[in-house]
This record gives C-alpha cells, sequence and structure tokens, in this order.
C-alpha cells in the first residue's frame, strides 16, 4: 500500500484556504446545483450533430469521466491522516471541503454526458461504459513538487474547459446538449474563480516564492490525458475544427490574476506575466 505524501513548497494559511472556500461555496448554494434529472431527456437526439460535433462530445466525455484520476491528486498530495503534522492536517483539512464538492460537480458532469451519449442515441450504455473504463483506469499524474501548482494547473484547466464548452454551445443545434454545455460552462467557470482566488492569494502571501513554480506550469502544460488517450492530438485538432479549443486562450486570465495580486510587482512577477503573455501570443 503507498502512504500518501504530503506535496512540498509553502502551504497557505488554514484561515486562507477557508476563506477561498467560504466564498466558493457562497457562489454556488445548494438551489443552484442540478444533476441528470434536471433534463428532458426524450428531446435528445444525436442525429442533430454533426460528426465533428458528435466526435466533441465523446471527447469531453472521456475528460470529465477521469474524475477520479483527478481527485486522487489531491487525496495523495494533502493527505488527512497522521504521517502529516497537526498544522498540515488543519490546512488539508480546509481544502478537502472544495475538493469533496468539486468532485462531486465534476462527476455529476461525466454522468450527465455519459447519460445524454446514452439518451441521444450516440452509444449504447454497456459499450460506453467498458470504454470509458479503458480511459479511466489509465493514471493521471502531474508530477508537481509545490502546493501553489496544484492550483496554477487546473486554474488554465478550468478555464480552457469553460471557453471550450461555451464554443461548443454556440455550434451546436441540439436543445439538450444546449443546456447541458450551459451547465457545465457555469461550474467551470465557479471552479476557475476558486483556483484564481487561491493562486491570488499564494502571491500574495510569497510573491517571489512561488513565481517559478507557477511558471514551470505554464511553460510545460497539457491539458489532461494528453499523455494517455491514443491519438490525442489528432481528436484534439478535430474538435477544434468545430469548436475552438486552445488551452492558451486561459493565459489571458492568469495573467489578470497576476496583476491583481501584487500591486508593486518584482521583476519575477513582470517576467512571469511577460512569459504567459509570450506563450498566449506563440500558441495564438
Amino acid at each position: 500500500m503507498v502512504v500518501p505524501k504530503q506535496v512540498g513548497g509553502p502551504l497557505l494559511p488554514a484561515a486562507e484556504v477557508d476563506a477561498a472556500v467560504s466564498s466558493f461555496l457562497r457562489a454556488g448554494p445548494s438551489r443552484q446545483r442540478w444533476d441528470e434529472f434536471d433534463f428532458d431527456w426524450s428531446l435528445a437526439d444525436a442525429s442533430r450533430l454533426s460528426d465533428g460535433q458528435r466526435s466533441a462530445v465523446e471527447f469531453i466525455t472521456i475528460i470529465e469521466d477521469h474524475l477520479p484520476g483527478y481527485f486522487a491528486l489531491y487525496d495523495e498530495n494533502f493527505p488527512l491522516n497522521d504521517t502529516v503534522e497537526r498544522e498540515v492536517f488543519v490546512h488539508n483539512r480546509e481544502l478537502y471541503h472544495f475538493s469533496i464538492r468539486w468532485a462531486q460537480e465534476e462527476d455529476t458532469h461525466a454522468r450527465v454526458l455519459y447519460r445524454y451519449q446514452v439518451e441521444s442515441g450516440l452509444a449504447e450504455a454497456s459499450a460506453l461504459r467498458l470504454s470509458l473504463a479503458a480511459e479511466g483506469q489509465k493514471k493521471f499524474d502531474v508530477g508537481y513538487a509545490d502546493a501553489v501548482q496544484f492550483f496554477t494547473y487546473p486554474l488554465v484547466q478550468e478555464k480552457a474547459t469553460q471557453l471550450y464548452y461555451q464554443n461548443l454551445r454556440q455550434v451546436i443545434d441540439e436543445p439538450v446538449l444546449g443546456q447541458i454545455l450551459n451547465r457545465l460552462s457555469r461550474d467551470e467557470a465557479r471552479h476557475f474563480t476558486f483556483f484564481a482566488d487561491m493562486l491570488h492569494r499564494y502571491l500574495v502571501h510569497y510573491g517571489d516564492a512561488v513565481v517559478e513554480p507557477i511558471r514551470s506550469v505554464i511553460a510545460d502544460f497539457r491539458m489532461p490525458l494528453a499523455d494517455t488517450i491514443r491519438g490525442y492530438w489528432r481528436w484534439a485538432l478535430k474538435i477544434a475544427d468545430t469548436a475552438r479549443y486552445d488551452h492558451t486562450d486561459a493565459y489571458d486570465h492568469l495573467i489578470r490574476v497576476l496583476n491583481r495580486a501584487v500591486d508593486s510587482r518584482s521583476d519575477k512577477v513582470d517576467e512571469l506575466i511577460t512569459f504567459i503573455s509570450a506563450c498566449r501570443t506563440i500558441n495564438a
């Protein structure tokens, strides 16, 4: 049995994490929660989708369904057991209040997309379960050494996903999928806001000390499962032909976080912003 090991790098004070989590929870009160039972599945019709749009639905279902792998990263790197000091445990317990809600919402995304494929005639239930399991059993890892990187990576990933869902929504003509994409993009926007809040707090609290870890995430960023899905890049290019799909669209939002975080920026923070801007330009 592998014992979870606490990730390195500075941690925010528990009170700071609590403030970010509380803000996130207030932004998504219980009355706004949704699930698969909120849709009229009798209207779902995959015949109204183009081949590219069908492929996009299949792609995002795989990405969302890998939730156990994503969640395990936080469970493994921010453990809640007696292997960590009490103060670290308190930090991790505050973070867990977010991660468990985040996992619940992302799991809803996965289940709704699965249900859409089955109800719309895009896939058969048992075959789809098996195909998702084939990808789901592959380990997802990012290899980060600093805690702040576990908030930088999903900040970019959640914003990029939100933007793609919005772009896909604009080009489809299928009512149920349209409703689903609206719900998905709204949730991803809230998730992005949490990670942006955490990164902002890190920069205010630690300044230059977290610049290099943040920079390294951006320098080597790859969307989830890019290294495990067979033919990922060919598939990614195909869905980009259907609706704009470019994770670097999210970099502008990260720059805004950095600008808000530091009143009198150091040279390192200035360099980081310049670097992110250059990445965005090169990949535009």
